[in-house]
């Protein structure tokens, strides 16, 4: 990425001025803003000739771009990475955001699943953007497994937890699995359960296959495998990723190109099995972080940014994120104090909980 400190450090204070509303104005209303439009209300007297110079020196530095060729300036995604990063004026928090995501929580529900349901609905709605929740993994060591054969090409596996909680997804096995060969794969994991998380539980068996490769049927450690997919994948009641909010970003996209790019993004999170790259994106330090087009991992193709923020548990270890996903022209400024606000409650809540 180009050093966009640098970059704003070599700009002149007009210079600065121009990037700055060009900026502004395409982050309030999305059209290219013209020469003419700038020299309204600019700090000092100039023409728009002038103006125009200046458009063309930051067009040429790889901030700004033109739509079309008579049309005005956009910001490019680095200058938008540089208006992010130098000129951004964050807000505080509006009562009445924080009073309708207060409300999410108001219940003493233990339903935690529940809760982060209902805070990814405010947090869609208070942003007009799609918002994501990763709730925390539940780490009670596992009591016991079962995987119970439904048809050729759906099973539902059982995990009862040592705290009473109890989960059940419908998963497709394997091709080739029969009733015994899930009998095999639940008698495995059952002999090593005891005291273990599915977190260690997972270091566990990839040990234990490596070193009996030979002595465990290949069905049943294609199960045992396809069953920890599911574990950590997508569910209904316990998927760990939660989207909201997805109508939003179809309601405000206006060309088919637009709708094309937020059904990749819809489409890649669900296609997603695994969501760690999610947690990685604000693993790195806390604190709200935005990723602006390709710079987003998670979904590089979608032409949108992400806002996001970890959230912590009661020990301080970062165990979950919320996010809003938007167009890059996102309201960086009020986003950013939401999600900041919302990761805080969450980190609470999971707190609290604990």
């Amino acid at each position: 990425m180009t050093d966009t400190a640098s970059i704003l450090d070599q700009l002149n204070d007009r210079s600065r001025e121009v990037f700055r509303r060009v900026v502004e104005s395409y982050l309030a209303n999305g059209d290219p803003v013209g020469s003419r439009t700038l020299t309204r209300d600019f700090s000092e007297k100039v023409s728009a000739a002038t103006i125009r110079n200046v458009m063309q020196d930051l067009e040429y530095m790889g901030l700004l771009g033109s739509p079309h060729i008579s049309a005005g300036r956009i910001p490019t995604q680095e200058g938008l990475r540089m208006f992010v990063d130098g000129l951004l004026e964050v807000s505080n928090l509006e009562a009445t955001d924080r009073q309708a995501i207060d409300a999410t929580v108001g219940s003493n529900s233990q339903d935690v699943g529940g809760v982060l349901d209902r805070i990814g609905a405010a947090l869609s709605g208070v942003t007009r953007g799609a918002s994501l929740v990763l709730a925390p993994k539940h780490e009670a060591p596992i009591k016991h497994i079962e995987f119970v054969s439904l048809g050729h090409d759906r099973a539902l596996v059982v995990l009862v937890f040592s705290d009473g909680h109890v989960e059940n997804r419908i998963f497709t096995p394997p091709p080739g699995q029969t009733p015994s060969s899930m009998r095999e794969a639940a008698n495995f994991l059952n002999a090593l359960i005891e005291g273990k998380t599915l977190s260690d539980l997972q270091t566990v068996i990839a040990r234990q296959i490596a070193a009996r490769r030979q002595e465990i049927d290949q069905l049943a450690r294609d199960l045992i495998d396809s069953g920890l997919a599911v574990w950590e994948g997508e569910g209904d009641k316990y998927e760990r990723l939660i989207v909201r909010g997805r109508a939003n970003l179809l309601n405000g996209a206006s060309e088919e190109k637009d709708l094309e790019r937020i059904r990749i993004l819809f489409d890649d999170l669900e296609r997603k099995r695994d969501i760690a790259e999610f947690l990685e994106l604000a693993d790195e330090g806390a604190g709200v972080r935005i990723f602006i087009g390709s710079e987003n991992k998670l979904f590089s193709l979608s032409g949108s940014s992400l806002v996001v923020s970890p959230y912590m548990n009661a020990d301080r270890k970062i165990v979950g994120a919320v996010g809003v996903i938007g167009p890059t022209r996102l309201n960086y400024g009020r986003i950013v104090p939401i999600v900041d606000y919302t990761a805080q409650l969450v980190g609470k809540l999971i707190s609290d909980r604990s």
